[in-house]
């Protein structure tokens, strides 16, 4: 997904010639929405609310579920699915690989801000 700083800087690519145009076309398809075979994603969820699209499960096939969440995946660190079963789980898992599973809350999901924080210092100056 990206925000408003990322869109300058790839304009700013294409201006100085680092980035040719159909390359930052491609990069731009996304936005705001990108249909796949049996959805439409709203990419842009994440600059309305803070969060991504949350794919909801029920009614849904593994593979639906799964192709949806790899995709998020690649555009979001953040990616929740929910009311899902295991065999969505065991589908979604083959394609994503660092993703969690809670059985009892039937989600699953992906954070990988949370690595990003967790290595992240401080510096206390006084």
């Amino acid at each position: 997904m990206m925000d408003q700083q990322q869109v300058q800087a790839l304009l700013e690519q294409v201006a100085s010639g680092a980035c040719d145009v159909q390359s930052a076309v491609a990069r731009l398809r996304v936005l705001p929405f990108e249909a796949l075979a049996d959805v439409t994603i709203d990419h842009h969820r994440t600059l309305r609310w803070g969060f991504p699209e949350v794919i909801f499960g029920a009614g849904k096939t593994p593979e639906q579920v799964a192709t949806i969440f790899a995709r998020l995946s690649e555009l979001h660190p953040r990616v929740l699915a929910t009311r899902v079963t295991l065999a969505h789980y065991q589908a979604t898992k083959a394609l994503v690989p660092d993703l969690n599973y809670h059985e009892m809350a039937r989600s699953i999901w992906l954070d990988r801000e949370a690595e990003r924080a967790r290595n992240a210092g401080v510096v206390v100056v006084a």
